[in-house]
């Protein structure tokens, strides 16, 4: 990690291997993507050959990674997804959807037998996998409004409705599909083949953030899905909603990531970049936004360390990560707004790269609940009033 970006030196916190392992995820992002990064963004065009390059450094199983319970340390995880979004926020997704949001759902959600069946080959994405988990008139509101629906029949299911927004869809071998249980009315998440028949995956196309990401829109018409593959641990929302809290520390340490990016790139510009005979960055008002970039970005780095300690010591609450959420999102869209005004007309063109961080900013505030939903969680928890519904 270049100084100054990490000023107080969180990483120190890494242990020799995994700053090793990060080293390597850098220099890979650097040679093999970072020449056709901007074009690839601009047409939209999926990068999906480096799930197998990213996958051959082990970034997940390398035995020097592994802590006692077999896992790498969460730490080490927070600085990975922080890596990633320092250079790519689509890349991050291309890689962190499988590692990250997949596997916890088979790692938490499966049975022990489902977990040996399906857990060893995602590392090395020989298994690739998404969530559908929001549809197109729910997202927010989800818990209460899912409407694909799953009905028993015997030992399988048949499953009907529709999901939207679901990052890397189109190139997952299966989706993990949640639909409520016509029986019972709970929630349910089912391993459903991409080619299955009844299935139908449909790029959304026109985005201006996350450009490189496939996400898909899904349509599911009365498809089968064998009992033994629904994951046998999810019987409701609520706990759909104990394995996602294990995932939210990590949108911190991306809104941290792109701020990081943001401001290296701003920073590198304006050092190059001359104006009325020295370089943009020697005069005051420009070191006054970069100073605030790296500001904003050092503190949200300092939310993730924090949030990370308290999820790892089981004392993590909503409110924590929902505060960190709608702050840190906040912080990235400053940032990145800052980082295309320090940068003039050039800021707008990709190949500056703050034009991409400060689109693929909106797709972070967006996502992993809204700012409103955030501030109601974080709003409820401090004044014991809920104030969702009137």
């Amino acid at each position: 990690m270049t100084e100054p970006t990490d000023l107080f030196g969180f990483a120190g916190s890494l242990t020799p291997a995994e700053t090793d392992k990060l080293a390597e995820l850098r220099a890979l992002l650097e040679e093999r993507a970072r020449p056709h990064l901007a074009r690839w963004w601009e047409d939209a065009t999926c990068p999906e050959h480096l799930r197998a390059e990213m996958a051959a450094l082990r970034l997940e199983d390398d035995p020097s990674l592994l802590a006692a319970d077999g896992a790498p340390r969460p730490v080490y995880i927070g600085f990975r997804h922080f890596e990633l979004a320092r250079f790519d926020m689509s890349i991050g997704t291309l890689y962190g959807g499988q590692v990250g949001m997949f596997r916890t759902l088979i790692r938490k959600g499966g049975s022990p037998e489902q977990i040996a069946r399906w857990d060893p080959r995602i590392p090395s994405f020989d298994l690739t996998g998404c969530f559908a988990l929001t549809e197109p008139a729910h997202g927010s509101d989800i818990a209460g409004g899912l409407e694909t629906t799953a009905v028993r029949i015997g030992d399988s299911w048949r499953i009907s409705g529709r999901k939207r927004w679901i990052g890397n869809a189109a190139i997952s071998d299966v989706l993990v599909i949640v639909a409520r249980d016509e029986a019972d009315g709970s929630a349910k998440a089912f391993v459903v083949p991409r080619a299955a028949d009844g299935v139908t995956v449909t790029d959304i196309t026109g985005k201006i953030a996350l450009r490189m990401v496939r996400n898909g829109d899904i349509v599911l018409d009365d498809v089968a899905v064998p009992e033994h593959d629904r994951l046998q641990r999810i019987d409701s929302f609520r706990d759909l909603s104990r394995i996602l809290a294990d995932l939210r520390f990590v949108v911190a340490w991306n809104a941290a990531g792109l701020q990081a990016g943001a401001y290296e790139a701003a920073l590198r510009y304006t050092l190059a970049r001359e104006q009325f005979g020295r370089p943009v960055a020697g005069f005051q008002l420009v070191q006054e936004k970069l100073t605030r970039m790296l500001g904003n970005a050092t503190a949200t780095l300092a939310m993730a360390m924090r949030l990370t300690e308290l999820r790892a010591a089981g004392s993590a609450e909503d409110a924590h990560a929902a505060l960190v959420k709608t702050w840190a999102a906040d912080r990235a869209r400053e940032t990145v707004a800052l980082a295309r005004e320090v940068c003039g007309a050039e800021g707008i063109r990709v190949d500056t790269d703050v034009a991409r961080f400060f689109a693929d900013a909106e797709a972070l505030y967006t996502f992993e609940g809204t700012h409103e939903i955030n501030s109601l969680i974080v709003g409820r928890a401090i004044t014991g009033l809920s104030a969702f519904t009137r």
